[in-house]
């Protein structure tokens, strides 16, 4: 009985210690989807709208969100995940978003945002987790800060302008929206 109790406390310790490995090695591997998505939705950005390239290297930070939502009758939802990248400082988050929409639709699609920061202080905003946003503004913008053209993109906020492009899936919708964006705790490392 004494060995049968000292081989389950063994499996116990031994489990015990592979975890933290076994969970550290996911983080990572998340974390290196995330890289390699954020990539992807930079070059389709960039081969819809080549000057965003410009745009997204001058520019005092950015984030790339691939998300999937759908929508069927009167309620739907999206969410993503993605990076938030520093050009000043070099900080890079991790982050998600969800979405829900509410009014008349139908459909399912993936898509791509691409969120440019014209300041500290709306970098400071969107990654704070302060960052929300429901209706669409349509204009074009210029980025006052380096006299950029930001052609497609969206004004969403002061110094603050998104790019989305669809990449999968059609979606026929009038709805308002609320959006969330908010930094991805457990691959951030916060607590």
């Amino acid at each position: 009985m004494k060995e049968l109790a000292a081989k389950i406390f063994s499996v116990i310790v031994l489990v015990m210690l592979i975890m933290p490995c076994v969970h550290a090695k996911s983080i990572e591997k998340e974390r290196a989807e995330i890289d390699a998505l954020s990539q992807k939705i930079l070059t389709r950005l960039y081969e819809k709208y080549p000057s965003a390239e410009r745009v997204i290297k001058k520019c005092y930070g950015y984030s790339t969100l691939g998300a999937t939502g759908s929508q069927f009758g009167f309620t739907g939802d999206s969410h993503g995940r993605g990076i938030a990248f520093n050009n000043v400082t070099g900080e890079k988050f991790y982050m998600k978003m969800q979405e829900f929409k509410l009014g008349f639709g139908v459909g399912i699609k993936e898509f791509d945002l691409v969120f440019v920061f014209g300041s500290q202080e709306a970098w400071n905003n969107f990654t704070s987790g302060k960052f929300k946003f429901g209706t669409e503004a349509e204009a074009a913008a210029t980025d006052t800060v380096n006299g950029e053209s930001l052609a497609g993109a969206t004004i969403v906020g002061e110094n603050m302008w998104v790019y989305q492009t669809t990449t999968k899936g059609v979606s026929l919708a009038a709805n308002l929206k609320g959006m969330s964006i908010y930094k991805n705790k457990k691959l951030n490392g916060e607590k």
